[in-house]
């Protein structure tokens, strides 16, 4: 590899990952595009699987969102040190982890009509009590600010007029959106993404809240209007949802953790 492209990508993408440097614009872009890639990928994946894009299958995600977020916390806690549990590898490991897990339970419906949710979820919560039991609340502060400015968004959409999986995307980002708030206005982090570190630098940490209502809602919006096949809508709301929710998990766990 000629040395300027090495300089570049020790730059861009090693030392960020392995100095702690967080995301560039470079990187950002990068992994944007890998992300779409794969989500198409992934999507044509299951359609040959025939697996339904629904409610069940959301549902049995969530256990490994929580694994990703809660192993990314050990980490961070120096319970251990492994670069697979750090972005970008964790989402690879998981992905691994969740893809094989969803393979082996349909296997298991196919032979004895077990539904394959049940088997996915059942092995993602146990799973999950792993990385689970090292955790510790150490800021219990912290906690009270995330539930208290994070409590009127399900009041608030519980009167809105609009699809369950709508709501629960958005309440998912708005999570995210509350614990980086607060994450940073009380307790002194710093935000590593690029976009959101551009209009909090400008105005505050306050504006991530409106930012990610007006995004996130109109991206649902567009979703819903522009795009007929009900399987493919549903996918997008769940990789909208998941990359949400792991980002708010891994925080508010980070949080209250006080690490």
């Amino acid at each position: 590899m000629p040395s300027f492209l090495e300089d570049f990508f020790r730059t861009y993408f090693v030392n960020p990952i392995f100095l702690n440097q967080g995301y560039n614009p470079v990187n950002t872009v990068a992994y944007a595009l890998i992300l779409v890639v794969a989500a198409y990928f992934i999507y044509k994946i299951l359609v040959r699987m025939k697996v339904k894009i629904d409610r069940r299958l959301g549902m049995s995600v969530v256990p490994y969102i929580i694994l990703g977020s809660s192993s990314r916390i050990l980490v961070d806690s120096g319970i251990t040190d492994t670069y697979l549990l750090v972005s970008p590898f964790i989402y690879v490991v998981i992905f691994v982890v969740t893809f094989a897990v969803l393979l082996m339970s349909r296997y298991l419906e196919r032979e004895y009509k077990i539904p394959y949710y049940k088997i996915m979820t059942g092995v993602g919560v146990a799973l999950v009590i792993i990385p689970i039991s090292f955790l510790r609340i150490g800021n219990p502060i912290a906690l009270v600010y995330v539930l208290a400015f994070f409590a009127p968004w399900p009041i608030i959409l519980y009167f809105v007029k609009w699809s369950e999986a709508n709501k629960i995307v958005l309440a998912t980002q708005m999570f995210d959106a509350t614990n980086t708030v607060v994450a940073l206005q009380f307790f002194g982090y710093s935000e590593q993404h690029v976009v959101p570190n551009l209009f909090i630098g400008f105005l505050s940490p306050w504006v991530f809240i409106p930012l990610k209502l007006v995004v996130v809602t109109a991206a649902l919006v567009l979703i819903d209007n522009y795009s007929k096949d009900k399987q493919f809508n549903n996918f997008l709301k769940l990789v909208i949802a998941i990359l949400g929710g792991a980002t708010s998990l891994r925080d508010f766990l980070r949080l209250i953790s006080g690490v």
